[in-house]
């Protein structure tokens, strides 16, 4: 008899991608192979992302799409996972507008995948098991990582800081943090199996440690795992400016492993907003932690997050924002129009004191424009030298031409020579060319890992 087969559609951060890859990895035990299309799946699952109205809009109706599947093979299973079950109201939605789906489970339960799967066998109707609040941490679970070179370690569950504009605190509940011997532990393991460039995660990953007994810094649980042989490059997302600690800074500085790359969200530039916010820190707050970073870390690669439109925003407030962006001059910044998320303070005020769409648009535009220009003087200053790059495939627009990243997270294009497979290849890389997205170069000797290419195994992420 053939094994049943599962396929897994991911929506929104690394952290719903390492879920994914804890599902994939519990199916695994239970005897299912992945699918590489929705057609020839016994099991779909939608793993949800509640951050941004878009991806929810993405995945409403790619549930909806799958109806049809569902008519054509009803013996099909179909779960929805994820933040968005978490929140408010999508349930409700569900029972109405998409009873093909079987199963729903939010991210607290992840760990009960199997006794779920068997309850919807048990019944003829939608299996709803949906946590108000998450458990202890669950250690030792299965997992289906992509083949490579790359690997995600979670270290920190849920998010305190209960920022007026995000959802994430009622969707991923409060912050827990893993042991630290758990996490070496891991890291040790995916090293022994040739992962070299780990990234460990968390909503506010600066966190780590604070409610562990006795408590420990992200920079000391960092030293820990740069001694771990086999790992090349550590990386560490997403921070939060409020507990970016002095700490970590020296031992970035420090390091030869730990990447340069910060990416360190500031969300506006207004303190006005940024108190309407609750980010608990200042304009003069940040900058000053910026001007640590720089002084510390010369060579460090700054990116950020900033959102356009938020609730009660002036002119005045975005010039802020404006003057900001032109101070620190981050290397890349992802910019968002606000969203407002049902069951959040900024989602009531979006009522009563909205920035105009259109007015939200030309701000947008008007951030995009400058931050593009800092990007590209940035990327210039890179001609002519010599990085190390992780190939991690072939261009999607061009099959002559490689695609990789810096240990700071620069996406360079490498033009390609047939005869070779760099996949999954340290590179020396000379810079020949540099755009505002991107950098370009040629090879400039050879490969400094002898990790053999492998056949990678990619989850669907949207």
């Amino acid at each position: 008899m053939a094994s049943p087969k599962f396929y897994i559609r991911t929506y929104g951060c690394q952290m719903n991608e390492r879920d994914s890859q804890i599902m994939a990895g519990q199916l695994q035990q239970m005897g299912y192979e992945r699918a590489d299309k929705e057609t020839s799946a016994d099991l779909i699952i939608v793993n949800t992302c509640a951050v941004r109205g878009s991806a929810e809009e993405h995945a409403f109706g790619y549930i909806g799409q799958l109806k049809q599947l569902k008519d054509e093979k009803p013996q099909m299973r179909l779960a929805v996972a994820g933040c968005m079950s978490q929140e408010p109201g999508t349930v409700a939605w569900l029972k109405k507008h998409a009873s093909h789906v079987d199963l729903v489970f939010g991210t607290h339960n992840l760990h009960e995948l199997p006794k779920l799967l068997d309850e919807v066998e048990q019944h003829d109707e939608m299996v709803v098991d949906v946590w108000k609040s998450a458990g202890e941490v669950v250690e030792h679970l299965p997992s289906q990582r992509a083949e490579g070179v790359q690997a995600f370690v979670n270290i920190i569950y849920g998010c305190d800081k209960f920022c007026t504009y995000c959802i994430v605190p009622f969707t991923r509940g409060k912050e827990r943090s893993r042991e630290v011997a758990a996490i070496v532990e891991e890291v040790q393991s995916l090293a022994r199996e040739g992962y070299q460039d780990i990234t460990v995660l968390g909503q506010n990953v600066n966190s780590y440690g604070h409610d562990l007994n006795p408590a420990v810094d992200l920079g000391d649980l960092l030293q820990e795992l740069e001694k771990i042989d086999g790992v090349r490059w550590l990386r560490y997302t997403t921070s939060h400016p409020r507990d970016f600690s002095s700490r970590l800074i020296e031992v970035i500085a420090a390091s030869e492993k730990i990447t340069h790359h910060v990416h360190l969200p500031v969300q506006a530039g207004s303190n006005a907003i940024l108190k309407r916010m609750n980010r608990k820190y200042t304009r003069e707050h940040y900058l000053d932690l910026i001007d640590q970073v720089k002084r510390a870390i010369p060579d460090v690669t700054l990116t950020t997050d900033i959102i356009v439109g938020f609730p009660g925003e002036t002119e005045e407030d975005f010039e802020q924002t404006l003057d900001l962006v032109r101070t620190v001059r981050y290397d890349a910044a992802f910019t968002f129009l606000y969203s407002p998320r049902e069951g959040t303070p900024a989602a009531r005020w979006e009522g009563r004191d909205p920035v105009p769409n259109p007015v939200k648009k030309e701000r947008l535009n008007r951030l995009m424009e400058l931050q593009y220009q800092i990007s590209w003087e940035a990327n210039q200053r890179l001609i002519g030298r010599t990085e190390l790059v992780l190939i991690e495939g072939l261009s999607k627009k061009n099959p002559n031409v490689w695609a990789g990243r810096t240990q700071s997270n620069k996406v360079v294009l490498v033009a390609r020579d047939p005869a070779e497979d760099l996949i999954d290849r340290f590179v020396p890389v000379k810079i020949t060319e540099a755009k505002t997205f991107y950098l370009a170069g040629q090879v400039a000797g050879k490969p400094v890992s002898d990790v053999s290419p492998r056949r990678r195994v990619e989850l669907p992420l949207v």
